[in-house]
């Protein structure tokens, strides 16, 4: 789950992470309300999207008057925001953020995340802020500096000092870059974080260490002990049908492809998205219905890949393990018969009661096609889909 830059600085500086001032708006009249709050004389008005490089797209703009906020918000507000991150279809903003200006004499890069290879949250550091680090990887990898932090002691003071060296910070900037680090770890592990991006961290003229950008993701199977923070999820940032695919606790994620997929399991869904691609289509989604789904479970899901227009076929791949094969097909044949079924299905059933499973589908009268293999599947639907299109 990602939030905005506002909500995210809100709950870092609970942590005495240093943050800039600022207001977030929704009309441009509280956008000068909040410029004149925060006194200026110089403001920054941010866009607030789910989206990094806001400032490449023009979403991030400098006012030095009070007219200026209000014509800058007027353009912002309402504007589909173009980025890197968005594609080209954008994102339309809804809010902005009226932030104090500062003097910047610096700017760095600070991010926390979780390196899956050690199991260790992992420091990402770099005195090229402003870039996108992969970037910076790529061209100057010389320049990224990692740090592993044991999960037996924490972030140790002597941690915090190493990531400001390398840095290379001295001095009174070099000390509050300590408390920058050691709050920034103590938000990631007390809100169950899962990546937290600092870029640019700014060291301004006056020898203070502060963050000017704040990107944090944070962990969906620890929300149940994050009420407060999921109360930040903004549902026009997401897509519709992911929110009501997690309604029915199914795990689903929108793709570019075609085909659709309904698995169970993550491992499995994973390998039948490589298949499809390798008989030459593209999956047009993730969707893992888990290891108890139910028949009303299994029709949600189908409704959910069939509100996708991109979808041409429908792949079902699944191994009854706990979750009964004839339990999906009844599954499979109520939502065939209640959506309309209009492209090409193809079902590969396999595990607890495959048998009964495979007879309810063969004697349903639905234009549904088995397969006996993971490959038998793929292999039948991408040619039905080609046949039909």
């Amino acid at each position: 789950m990602n939030i905005h830059e506002y909500q995210a600085k809100q709950l870092l500086s609970r942590y005495g992470v240093n943050v800039l001032r600022g207001q977030v708006a929704y009309t441009p009249e509280e956008a000068v309300a909040g410029a004149r709050q925060l006194g200026g004389p110089v403001w920054v008005v941010k866009a607030q999207i789910h989206a990094g490089g806001r400032g490449k797209g023009g979403g991030v703009k400098l006012a030095r008057s009070i007219d200026e906020v209000k014509s800058l918000s007027e353009q912002i507000l309402g504007m589909t925001l173009v980025t890197p991150q968005t594609g080209p279809a954008g994102r339309v903003v809804r809010r902005v953020y009226v932030e104090d200006g500062c003097d910047i004499a610096r700017e760095l890069y600070l991010g926390l995340l979780i390196d899956r290879a050690t199991g260790r949250i992992t420091v990402i550091a770099s005195t090229e802020g402003g870039m996108e680090i992969e970037e910076v990887a790529a061209r100057e990898p010389d320049k990224i500096f990692r740090l592993a932090i044991d999960p037996a002691v924490g972030m140790q003071p002597f941690y915090a000092r190493r990531v400001a060296f390398a840095l290379g910070l001295k001095g009174r900037e070099h000390a509050a870059a300590v408390k920058f680090v050691e709050g920034l770890y103590a938000a990631f592990v007390g809100l169950d974080m899962s990546v937290a991006e600092i870029n640019p961290l700014a060291v301004t003229k006056q020898g203070e260490v502060l963050a000017l950008d704040a990107k944090v993701g944070f962990d969906d199977n620890a929300l149940f002990r994050q009420r407060a923070v999921e109360e930040l999820r903004d549902p026009d940032e997401e897509d519709p049908s992911e929110l009501e695919a997690a309604k029915h606790g199914l795990n689903y994620i929108k793709l570019d492809g075609n085909i659709g997929c309904m698995v169970n399991g993550a491992g499995l869904a994973m390998a039948t998205m490589d298949i499809i691609k390798l008989y030459g289509a593209t999956p047009a989604n993730f969707l893992d219905v888990g290891g108890g789904a139910t028949r009303e479970r299994v029709t949600t899901a189908f409704k959910i890949i069939l509100s996708d227009a991109n979808v041409e076929g429908i792949l079902v791949n699944i191994f009854g393990g706990i979750m009964r094969c004839d339990v999906i097909a009844e599954g499979v044949i109520a939502a065939a018969r209640e959506v309309s079924l209009h492209v090409p299905l193809v079902v590969r059933l396999e595990g607890t009661n495959v048998a009964q499973g495979k007879k309810l589908l063969a004697e349903s009268g639905l234009p549904i096609t088995s397969a006996d293999s993971l490959a038998d599947a793929a292999d039948k639907i991408v040619r039905a889909v080609r046949e039909a299109a």
